[in-house]
């Protein structure tokens, strides 16, 4: 199961995630619908908060790391989900990667 929450990031005028439960499979093609259609909607996704994230499979990791490279800040807590957000960030942004409407990246 995995939960949603965004709440508008007054900071930077856009939208934070709050995500609870498994990061793993449907799931993480839950969360790629959801920043598709926050997208579309012309709002940024600024900040992902994973502290209640209890599992991420190879999906989730994938994902996570489209978002982190669109400039996602990723928030963590806990050993493993901290450890699989300092591995997505140690491989560094490329200049090259940009959010498409059809959820793709490239």
């Amino acid at each position: 199961m995995l939960k949603i929450t965004s709440q508008r990031d007054g900071a930077s005028d856009g939208v934070s995630l709050i995500i609870e439960g498994r990061l793993a499979g449907p799931w993480a093609e839950e969360l790629r619908t959801y920043c598709r259609r926050t997208f579309d909607n012309q709002q940024r996704c600024t900040r992902i908060d994973l502290t209640d994230v209890t599992f991420i499979d190879a999906d989730g990791k994938l994902l996570l790391t489209q978002l982190w490279q669109q400039g996602v800040e990723l928030r963590a807590s806990g050993c493993l989900t901290r450890c699989l957000v300092e591995e997505i960030t140690k491989a560094g942004r490329t200049d090259s990667v940009e959010w498409h409407g059809d959820g793709s990246v490239g």
